[in-house]
């Protein structure tokens, strides 16, 4: 489908954040701290970006403090105001006036492909964009704004993609492209979720970005569930290859996993490195620290 102008975002909220426990006992894994904000912020600020201020999360329980980020905090802006902060209102702000920010109840989570069919009413029959909160892009990299050009000029769907090493791509969903293809655009013909590193059909690796024809719906509906019960958006979005353009774009900008704990701690890391408040004091106590610790040249 060309045409169709893309204007909303759909977010996953609904995981349980297993492999930050106890931390995420009673805080949604979205709104642990990356730096100064918490991770989902950096996922909407993303979105509006890339001119999509519609967005929907998809939520589950004990997801409220979500909710309670992009709504305004009265007292709060109050207090701040009357100490002048303006600084730090201006930043409570921020987050409220982001965007038009709506949520959805998942109600079980049975996977990817179930919360996404979830958006089905609020998205309606255009073209949306589905933003993975465990990738985080750097905001000097346009990745959502290629996938959605992509998307306007071929029609269809758009899957962003990422080259890792061979020996890792039993980690993610994998994309079969079509021979020849050169550029950061490629032709998708398959999709395989998770497999062997021999089967791989290419080091090309589904991270969490698409923009999707609302097509991806019904295909939805159709799929049966896959391992675990769980729906699996990558066999609809496989089931539509046959019927309609998927094309996947090459991502090789700066990406920043906070699936887990070390990647986590790494991305907090790097975007404080950057920054130029944080950055030249962070860099200097690194530098004093490292060389001291186990296994550094230069350490006992």
């Amino acid at each position: 489908m060309t045409g169709s102008r893309v204007t909303k975002a759909v977010i996953p909220a609904a995981g349980l954040g297993t492999r930050f426990l106890p931390a995420t006992k009673a805080t949604p894994k979205e709104m642990l701290p990356v730096v100064d904000k918490p991770a989902i912020q950096y996922v909407v600020e993303e979105a509006v970006r890339a001119g999509l201020d519609d967005v929907l999360m998809v939520t589950g329980r004990n997801k409220r403090p979500l909710e309670n980020h992009f709504d305004r905090a009265v007292e709060l802006e109050e207090a701040l105001e009357k100490k002048g902060d303006e600084a730090r209102l201006a930043a409570v702000r921020h987050s409220s006036d982001l965007a038009s920010v709506h949520y959805v109840r998942q109600g079980d989570a049975k996977g990817l492909g179930h919360a996404v069919l979830a958006a089905a009413q609020h998205v309606g029959d255009e073209p949306f964009a589905v933003l993975l909160g465990d990738d985080l892009i750097d905001d000097r990299d346009h990745l959502l704004e290629r996938m959605i050009e992509v998307q306007q000029r071929e029609g269809g769907s758009v899957v962003a993609l990422l080259e890792v090493p061979a020996e890792s791509i039993s980690m993610y969903g994998c994309a079969a492209v079509a021979a020849g293809a050169a550029g950061d655009v490629v032709r998708i013909t398959g999709l395989v979720e998770k497999p062997p590193v021999d089967e791989a059909p290419s080091n090309l690796a589904i991270i969490g970005r698409y923009v999707l024809a609302p097509t991806v719906f019904d295909a939805l509906r159709r799929i049966p569930p896959g391992s675990g019960g769980e729906y699996q958006l990558t066999d609809a979005i496989q089931e539509l290859i046959a019927t309609e353009p998927v094309h996947g774009v090459v991502f090789r900008g700066r990406r920043y996993d906070t699936g887990d704990r070390l990647d986590y701690l790494k991305a907090v890391v790097r975007l404080a490195a950057d920054r130029e408040d944080l950055g030249p004091p962070l860099l200097e106590w690194l530098r004093e620290w490292l060389p001291d610790q186990p296994g550094s040249e230069g350490s006992p």
